[in-house]
């Protein structure tokens, strides 16, 4: 518990109204996608960088602990005030677009700036921002930075982190450190701003954050596959990318899956498909898109797809998306608790990888429906289980270790964007050893030496 004698000093430097500790605030920001809970001490809502720096410096020199926060829309627990203290919200103040460069192609925003507000501005200008988390309609782009968000779009363009140029950022002692810059190059020292991307605020705290921006593609279309098997549609997806297509997106759903998208929403989906491959090629020209559409369609059917449909309108797009777009709330058919993890392996071991996470399943008695971005080999394994079954979430979590030491094996990593956090954090040390684990540690102590940055998160 924070000592009520320091919430004078905090209401000091924030103001009125925007320091709150009652239980309506506590219980709000208690909690994030995992659904657990832990109450902080107060919420403070900076108004600015010099008054993150204040409060920050205070903290360190009490030893009070601070949990940055975005959306709170996190699946690892990563915005969680597992020890109390102070969580540190910025979607009150702190969310403005400060500069659209258009000469250099580039975006300057705060950490509380929505992501789709950024990519619909941008649009309006002929650039896009390509970074599209399934949280975009509310997650902040400070929580996309801080835990590496990836996205549909991942396949063709790649994730957060190929996005920061440049990072603001405020010490745990309070100092303002700049990591980057607007410049294509920047060879000049340690790249900090890589280091801080997908820190899960554990090193510093983000104020400021320069985009890169790319031309907005002129022409777009959607496509769907139907695969008889899973193991067909996992061999398509490498085997097409490695002749040259380039999708912007190839998502990937499971039989389970389809079958639990019909069940639960009566989507008309195509009978007895044992995998769907869904996405979209974007282009400048229609020959582009042409000749992508054409590298798609004759390696889908080389590897066995009975059928492959390309939208011809805006709705056709829309209804080829349905499916996936609304199958994480489907799958619950199978079981009231969804473990839900992101790993991600290299494309060639795809196939390998399903493979043996089914078996995982049927060795436990599990349903595991699978679907995701097999574009970039990032797939959500959800075991299903009696969230109150205590034996069934016992084994629920031994079928996930097995999984992901399976999946370490195979050369992967135990997560594709949703990040470590509190969840994932037990099993660290499936992925690194002992030297790697303590050099983390002390990357962590030479930021935050005082350990009040969102302790408890990715194993530190």
């Amino acid at each position: 518990m924070i000592d009520k004698k320091h919430f004078k000093v905090f209401k000091d430097i924030v103001g009125d109204g925007n320091i709150y500790d009652d239980k309506a605030h506590m219980i709000a920001y208690s909690y994030d996608a995992t659904r657990e809970r832990f109450e902080p001490d107060c919420v403070l809502f900076p108004r600015d960088e010099e008054e993150v720096s204040k409060i920050l410096r205070y903290c360190n020199e009490h030893k009070i602990l601070i949990t940055p926060r975005g959306a709170g829309s996190g699946f690892t627990g990563g915005a969680l005030p597992i020890n109390g203290g102070i969580v540190l919200a910025f979607e009150k103040h702190m969310n403005k677009i400060l500069e659209i460069d258009m000469d250099n192609m580039l975006a300057i925003v705060q950490p509380g700036v929505i992501n789709m507000t950024l990519q619909k501005h941008v649009e309006e200008l002929g650039l896009f921002y390509p970074p599209d988390p399934a949280s975009e309609n509310y997650s902040t782009l400070g929580g996309n930075v801080s835990e590496n968000a990836g996205g549909m779009r991942a396949a063709k363009y790649g994730i957060t982190k190929d996005y920061v140029m440049a990072l603001r950022a405020v010490l745990a002692n309070g100092e303002i450190i700049r990591a980057g810059k607007r410049t294509i190059k920047d060879v000049a020292g340690y790249n900090i701003a890589g280091i801080l991307t997908a820190s899960e605020g554990t090193l510093a705290v983000i104020t400021e954050i320069t985009l890169k921006l790319l031309p907005k593609p002129k022409f777009a279309s959607s496509y769907m596959a139907v695969f008889p098997s899973v193991d067909n549609a996992m061999n398509a997806v490498f085997k097409s990318l490695s002749l040259g297509a380039n999708p912007v997106a190839m998502e990937f759903i499971d039989a389970l899956s389809i079958k639990a998208i019909k069940e639960k929403l009566g989507i008309n989906l195509p009978e007895n498909a044992g995998a769907l491959l869904i996405g979209d090629i974007d282009g400048n020209v229609k020959e582009e898109i042409e000749f992508q559409t054409k590298i798609l369609e004759e390696s889908f059917k080389e590897n066995g797809a009975n059928d492959f449909k390309v939208s011809k309108s805006e709705d056709e797009r829309k209804e080829i998306w349905n499916a996936r777009k609304n199958v994480s709330q489907c799958v619950t058919i199978y079981g009231s608790k969804k473990l839900n993890e992101d790993i991600s392996v290299p494309r060639s071991k795809l196939p390998d990888a399903l493979r043996e996470i089914y078996k995982i399943g049927e060795k436990y008695g599990f349903s595991v429906p699978c679907f995701g971005h097999a574009g970039d080999g990032n797939i959500h394994v959800n075991v299903m289980v009696d969230g109150s079954n205590k034996k069934e979430l016992e084994d629920g979590h031994c079928a996930i270790e097995e999984i992901f030491k399976l999946i370490v094996d195979m050369g992967g990593t135990l997560s594709g964007e949703h990040g470590i956090g509190l969840s994932k954090a037990p099993f660290m040390d499936i992925a690194f050893n002992k030297a790697e684990l303590q050099l983390f540690k002390e990357i962590k102590k030479a930021f935050d030496p005082n350990n009040i940055l969102n302790p408890g998160k990715m194993g530190l």
